[in-house]
């Protein structure tokens, strides 16, 4: 029995209430999905392509056709299945959505005569269902060069502002509407309410989906589809894989079976801090894999990330199967697969297309590898997964932990891997993490951490001259990990991590801020 997708895997997708997403491009649909959800209606992103017939077996309550970077009238431009609009589905477009659904029902799309991007100040000409409670004047959030000039007759227009004459549109007979500029996001200051009313207005979606139910209704379906057979899941000290094992242990018990590989690349009193947590809260059977040396023998000499990361992954695959196999009884593999790895990695059947990145289950272990998998979270956001995790009990400091590479520190520590280099780092990082929680700011700061560099520089301590390493610092905001802004941390954290670094780790004469956005820059330095 080769590495495959178990039947035992659940879906969220027999939510009464749905709606769909189609995906044009756009770096916001996962965004739309979430916002959706916010407003306890269950949504799913699929491929812009999907058929009607499809789209109707799938019985969604909605339509939502997303933004996208393309322009309407260009050649190849994605399309969607016209038959869709005079289906009697409500389809909210947005942005690239809206100039769709107005150029196939007879309106014309052109160029604005400036791009557009950013704030703007949007009239309300229409208190209809999708405007219901929204002031006559609110603030949006425009990013288009391209927008609709001319609508049919069947269409009034609902919306403007001084450089967008049909900010949104609504159609006279059909439940159709269009706007363009994006609700999803948090600049435009009443999109949350706009989305609400299209979804109780227009779609009458009564919102009865919600997350509390999930845990509940999942543990149940999993003792059922996994019987009396064992699962292994792989604990790396992030809450993906913590929230799975914490599911998995109400649903089975004493059937669970997690494996940590302590590969000397995790932070401070990570390792201690999971063994805590599954052997005395959970009491889980943990497998505990002592391999610093191993990894660090498979780093040695190593300076290139890439390379790096191929060690490692082998590294991890030889302990991890070799601690499996002592195992018996064991039929499938668990994980913590989320909702936008499916969606990235084209692995979801009516999903987007494309893959924007190649998913590795668990760490790139083998095809041949003879589980079932199991992916219960596969359905969710990381906001999400962090609730259930509550909901589960895991506490607050491994729920809300800032997201770790699955390379661990040896894709923050450029350069050559030693043991004394890993130190330092991991000191410092510590030191980082500890004080952005002493101001408070865990839960405003997305992902923090220290990198540090293959550079050294002079400095003076105690009269005397010393050449050490130089630590950068970290620190970004984000929704979705996929776009992220640097934090303005105050400058008081900022000298307070700077002084503690340079004081209490030796061999660190310098730190210096990360101020770049993603993009350009990634968030990891490697």
């Amino acid at each position: 029995m080769s590495l495959q997708q178990s039947d035992s895997s659940i879906s969220l997708s027999a939510a009464r209430e749905r709606v769909l997403v189609l995906d044009f491009g756009s770096q916001y649909a996962q965004l739309i999905a979430r916002r959706v959800r916010e407003q306890n209606v269950y949504c799913e992103i699929v491929r812009h392509s999907l058929s009607l017939s499809r789209i109707i077996e799938m019985a969604p309550k909605g339509l939502i056709l997303s933004g996208g970077p393309a322009s309407v009238y260009a050649d190849g431009a994605p399309k969607c299945d016209p038959a869709i609009f005079t289906c009697g589905i409500p389809i909210l477009g947005i942005c690239y959505g809206m100039q769709l659904l107005c150029d196939a029902l007879g309106g014309h799309v052109g160029q604005a005569h400036s791009r557009e991007y950013g704030r703007a100040s949007c009239e309300i000409l229409q208190h209809n269902s999708l405007f219901a409670d929204i002031p006559q004047q609110t603030e949006v959030w425009m990013s288009h060069g391209d927008q609709v000039d001319r609508v049919s007759e069947d269409f009034i227009t609902l919306a403007r502002t001084d450089t967008c004459p049909l900010a949104a549109v609504g159609h006279r007979t059909l439940p159709l509407y269009g706007m363009q500029f994006h609700p999803e996001v948090t600049h435009t200051q009443r999109g949350g309410q706009i989305l609400a009313n299209f979804l109780r207005k227009a779609c009458g979606c009564s919102g009865d989906w919600k997350l509390e139910d999930f845990a509940a209704g999942e543990i149940e379906r999993l003792r059922t589809s996994i019987g009396s057979a064992r699962v292994i899941c792989g604990l790396s000290g992030g809450v993906d894989s913590a929230v799975v094992a914490a599911l998995l242990s109400r649903a089975i018990g004493t059937q669970l079976s997690c494996i940590l590989v302590d590969n000397g690349l995790l932070r401070t009193n990570e390792a201690e801090a999971v063994i805590v947590e599954f052997t005395n809260h959970f009491k889980t059977d943990l497998h505990v894999v002592k391999a610093e040396s191993e990894f660090l023998d498979a780093l040695r000499g190593v300076t290139e990330p890439q390379e790096k990361r191929k060690r490692i992954g082998k590294a991890f695959v030889d302990c991890f199967t070799a601690e499996s196999a002592k195992i018996n009884g064991a039929r499938f593999l668990a994980q913590g697969t989320l909702y936008p790895d499916v969606i990235e990695s084209g692995a979801a059947p009516d999903g987007p297309a494309s893959t924007i990145k190649l998913h590795h289950n668990v760490g790139g272990l083998p095809k041949d590898l003879k589980f079932e998998l199991i992916e219960p979270l596969r359905d969710l956001f990381k906001d999400e997964v962090r609730r259930l995790g509550l909901q589960l009990g895991l506490p607050e400091k491994i729920v809300w932990r800032h997201p770790f590479p699955g390379p661990g520190l040896a894709v923050r520590c450029l350069g050559e891997i030693t043991r004394p280099r890993l130190e330092r780092l991991r000191h410092a990082d510590k030191i980082v993490l500890d004080e952005i929680e002493n101001a408070g700011l865990t839960r405003q700061v997305s992902q923090a951490f220290a990198v540090l560099l293959p550079v050294k520089s002079v400095g003076v301590m105690g009269d005397e001259r010393t050449y050490d390493d130089v630590l950068a610092v970290r620190a970004v905001e984000t929704e979705d990990f996929m776009t992220a802004d640097w934090c303005h941390l105050p400058y008081d954290v900022l000298a307070k991590i700077s002084n503690r670094v340079i004081n209490e780790v030796r061999g660190i004469n310098r730190v210096v801020y990360d101020i770049s956005s993603k993009p350009p820059a990634t968030i990891e330095w490697e």
